[in-house]
């Protein structure tokens, strides 16, 4: 059962969480105590497939670890949800994929007597800010009235999966949370990179982490992940990571340059237009000449015409300088001086 999520949210979560040493903080983050500490940790192994429809996953990314619980065979099954809308029937669709786990274990081992332990696991995460508002518990998708519903409450079935509402989350709190730097940058990122237009300044705050990233084991092809997302759902062209790049070194700017042309080879290779990097480095610097001078005429007045040409035709860098002036500057000359 193959999984490739066709989105870059979802196959940015996949990325990260597949990898245990990742995954465990962000499972422990979501898990009540009393179950986190039965887990056996170290045990935790990523199981090969997916549990999704080939038609839903677009919508949604599934990871399944298998480990000890009190020394029991028990499974952790992670649902990734990353929509504008919660699915109003997560909880029958996670009892589907609870099903399928269980059938999956009873194919794969020698006559079982017993099914293992399911912990499931719905991680929400949208750009909208809007936070989970339906159903956790099977039961509650059921229509029946009050006095109905206490007749039959030992016959209904009985599913709750545990919820880790990331939108509902401040930064702080996700940085607060015991998370290697590869997990910690993946949930933040999915919070603040849609629709952020200040998204080059706010990464700045991820320094640390980033930096980490880019020394540790897997190095320029992890930092390579991470700025593809960027650049996919962040709509970033490459001089919008200058700041960054002036923190971390000439290592980020070389990762960086190459996923903006990888990017832009797999664009000619599905048939989208060439040039994908440079055409958006371009609107970019575009945006930003039109950004500056809309800043110079609400502090200083109309500006001449020479003053615009100056902008529009001046190197996209110099024009991000020329923008960080503009607030201390006390005439149009001294903007560009």
């Amino acid at each position: 059962m193959p999984a490739v999520p066709s989105n870059p949210h979802d196959a940015y979560f996949r990325h990260v969480l597949s990898r245990p040493a990742d995954a465990a903080g962000e499972i422990r983050a979501a898990l009540p105590e009393d179950i986190a500490t039965r887990l056996d940790w170290d045990r935790l192994e990523l199981q090969p497939g997916s549990f999704v429809s080939p038609e839903l996953r677009s919508r949604y990314t599934d990871i399944l670890y298998r480990t000890r619980l009190d020394d029991h065979d028990a499974y952790i099954y992670i649902l990734v949800e990353h929509q504008s809308r919660p699915d109003q029937f997560m909880a029958l669709r996670m009892m589907d994929y609870l099903v399928k786990v269980w059938n999956h274990h009873l194919d794969t081992h020698h006559k079982p007597s017993t099914l293992p332990a399911v912990i499931p696991l719905v991680v929400h995460s949208n750009g909208t800010g809007r936070v989970w508002n339906t159903p956790t518990e099977l039961a509650d998708l059921i229509d029946l009235d009050p006095a109905a519903r206490a007749a039959l409450d030992p016959y209904l079935p009985r599913l709750r999966f545990l919820l880790d509402d990331l939108a509902a989350l401040d930064l702080r709190a996700l940085r607060n949370r015991d998370l290697t730097p590869a997990t910690r940058v993946m949930l933040i990122l999915h919070k603040i990179t849609p629709g952020n237009t200040r998204l080059g300044v706010d990464l700045l705050a991820l320094t640390d982490d980033l930096q980490a990233i880019l020394d540790g084991p897997r190095g320029e092809d992890e930092f390579h992940c991470v700025t593809r997302y960027l650049f996919l759902v962040g709509d970033m062209a490459t001089i919008d990571f200058d700041p960054l790049i002036d923190r971390l070194g000439p290592r980020a700017k070389e990762a960086i340059v190459t996923t903006a042309e990888r990017l832009r080879a797999e664009g000619r290779a599905e048939g989208r237009a060439e040039g994908w990097a440079e055409g958006r480095a371009e609107g970019r610097a575009e945006e930003r000449a039109n950004t500056l001078v809309e800043l110079l005429t609400l502090k200083f007045g109309p500006v001449s015409t020479g003053v615009v040409d100056t902008v529009r035709a001046a190197d996209p860098a110099q024009v991000r300088v020329w923008i960080g002036r503009v607030l201390a500057a006390a005439s149009v000359e001294d903007v560009f001086a």
